[in-house]
């Protein structure tokens, strides 16, 4: 059965996070995605992905590690694009590739001579999607940053946490996978449909900034149509009512309670032997005594016992797991959100499934992570390169 982007060859010249997830997706649906990675040992912000930065990561770097999911579906070629034969094979590449990504800083691309409009002229069909902190326009277009400086920036993290305390870091989940890696698979995808109507591809321009912006839509439209903006930890989503919180039980563990309709409200009420409360839903003076009501009830059993209680009494319930947890919750069994697969030696691997199931055209783990160059020799002859020619050029550096 062919998968949804069989066909598409992507060029993979990211490192961290929003790149390489961006290109796990495409690469999950189907694509040929070569990683362009440079020869020889991993540093600086290579050795930080490689697992050579001060932290041991499973088969010894990380990038190349079987258990490294946002390299799966991958091939790898070892290119120096500083040297003329690793620009002229990466030039020669570009021009049968669908999609070229990148999160080189702006201008950067421009300096190896490898950016969009020295390439186009090469491959009008050629999609060139650049993702970066602020885009490729603006002040702040230069400023080096992450993912904490991107929702900083977005106003996002200013409302994250609970309330009278410092705002919560979410991880690095929201710019860099969500605003940068996510938006830049949907603008790669939105570009090859307007290639198919028009026959030309074009430049993708994704800021992590205004992708965690986008995420905050129904927020601002809130804001601009009320002028009033979420305080931490007292909106509705937050934490700021007791019927959209967690709470700890009998066991020390956790469920989340997200009874926010009346009728879910009623619900609860009724299953944790408090119908007295189900009036006092909108009362904010009662918030703080309804939560303390909910507290000790919540005390009184373990997190499962709860769980199956309200899950059959039609509550917004679930269960607060811990990492190691996740594998073995039925639902995401059922869903195949876990998988095992096997090295080529037979070696066992546990990654995150493909989450967008598709009926006709599903997407597959076809290969785990190459190691560095793992591809190159293939790729290369595919290319029209000779045996003696690659040899010379690894024995010069300009491939691994």
């Amino acid at each position: 059965m062919a998968a949804p982007l069989d066909g598409i060859k992507v060029l993979d010249l990211t490192r961290l996070a929003p790149g390489p997830f961006c290109t796990m997706i495409l690469g999950d649906l189907g694509a040929e995605v070569i990683k362009v990675e440079e020869p020889g040992p991993p540093a600086g912000r290579r050795a930080q992905q490689a697992g050579t930065a001060g932290v041991k990561t499973p088969a010894g770097g990380f990038s190349g590690s079987p258990f490294n999911a946002l390299n799966r579906n991958k091939k790898s070629i070892g290119l120096n694009l500083k040297s003329p034969a690793g620009k002229q094979v990466y030039l020669r590449l570009a021009q049968r590739a669908d999609v070229i990504v990148e999160e080189f800083r702006p201008g950067v691309a421009k300096r190896l001579g490898i950016d969009y409009e020295a390439l186009a002229p090469r491959n009008r069909r050629l999609i060139y999607c650049a993702i970066t902190g602020y885009g490729q326009t603006g002040p702040y277009r230069e400023i080096v940053g992450h993912d904490l400086n991107y929702i900083g920036t977005s106003g996002l993290l200013s409302f994250l946490g609970r309330r009278n305390e410092p705002p919560t870091i979410p991880h690095n989940l929201v710019a860099d996978y969500a605003g940068g890696g996510m938006h830049g698979a949907i603008g790669i995808l939105a570009a090859l449909v307007a290639r198919n109507a028009t026959g030309q591809g074009q430049y993708v321009d994704i800021s992590m900034l205004d992708g965690s912006i986008a995420l905050l839509a129904q927020t601002f439209s809130t804001f601009f149509a009320t002028g009033k903006a979420p305080v931490r930890g007292e909106t509705m989503f937050d934490g700021g009512v007791p019927n959209y919180n967690f709470y700890r039980t009998k066991d020390g563990k956790y469920v989340t309670i997200a009874a926010l309709e009346p009728w879910f409200f009623a619900n609860l009420c009724k299953a944790l032997g408090r119908e007295d409360l189900i009036e006092h839903e909108f009362n904010p003076a009662m918030r703080d005594e309804v939560k303390k009501c909910f507290e000790a009830a919540f005390l009184t059993r373990t997190r499962d016992e709860w769980f199956d209680i309200l899950s059959k009494s039609d509550v917004c319930v679930g269960r607060l797991l811990e990492l190691e947890e996740v594998p073995n919750d039925p639902q995401v069994r059922a869903r195949n959100m876990i998988v095992e697969l096997h090295t080529p030696a037979g070696e066992k691997v546990r990654q995150v499934g493909v989450s967008i199931k598709l009926s006709e055209t599903p997407g597959e783990i076809r290969s785990l992570a190459p190691a560095l160059g793992q591809h190159t020799d293939e790729i290369l002859t595919r290319l029209g390169y000779p045996p003696e020619t690659i040899k010379k050029w690894r024995e010069e550096g300009a491939i691994k």
